[in-house]
């Protein structure tokens, strides 16, 4: 069996995993009337939901043996930058505001599943199919996301986390500074994902020629 079809199982099983957590948090959201649209406007609850539909795809497309391309290597580059930058932030910044998430859950969607995808990515990398310049695509979605939150926040006085909430930090020249500080964090975590999926790829070709 190829590398592929052993790292099947592997996202499915991650996949589902991830797929219960999110559903069981939204379970106990329902519970305690808590709003829906807050709910889907954490970017952990997003990210996992995300991670989840590229490794049931990912695991899908290597069962019917499609062939690898640029479009599915930058979805798959989202999906991964999405989800180490989620177990960063919250593992560095968050740990003690996540006191409404299950305590399990919690364990899956920001720990767990932030390794399950760096793990994929690096057994199975896209190599040197996806060129540096692609790093670029991997802020697309944080940036929309953040505009989306500091809009929506506000509107509804609603900040999914605290760096986002100009009160919270004593205005919005601190909130522009920590943008600042996300964004370049974001690029260099980016362009680090590409450059290991680069080595990784030689790596995996090295040890196929032995």
């Amino acid at each position: 069996m190829t590398r592929a079809q052993l790292m099947v199982p592997y996202r499915f099983g991650f996949a589902a995993l991830a797929l219960v957590a999110v559903s069981a948090q939204f379970a106990d959201t329902l519970e305690n009337d808590y709003s829906v649209v807050n709910f889907f406007s954490f970017f952990t609850n997003l990210s996992n939901l995300f991670a989840v539909v590229v490794f049931t795809v990912g695991g899908v497309r290597t069962l019917r043996r499609r062939p690898g391309s640029r479009a599915w290597d930058v979805v798959r580059l989202i999906a991964v930058v999405n989800m180490v930058f989620v177990g960063l932030v919250f593992n560095l910044l968050l740990t003690e505001v996540a006191g409404g998430v299950l305590p399990w859950v919690n364990v899956v969607v920001h720990m767990v599943m932030p390794v399950a995808v760096l793990v994929d990515w690096l057994v199975l990398p896209v190599g040197r199919r996806l060129p540096w310049a692609a790093a670029g695509l991997g802020l697309v979605v944080p940036v929309l996301y953040s505009v989306y939150s500091l809009v929506r926040g506000a509107v509804t006085s609603f900040y999914p986390y605290p760096f986002y909430d100009p009160e919270a930090l004593g205005g919005y020249g601190p909130v522009a500074l920590y943008m600042v500080v996300l964004l370049v964090a974001l690029a260099v975590l980016s362009v680090a994902l590409v450059g290991l999926a680069r080595l990784a790829g030689r790596f995996w070709k090295q040890r196929s020629r032995r």
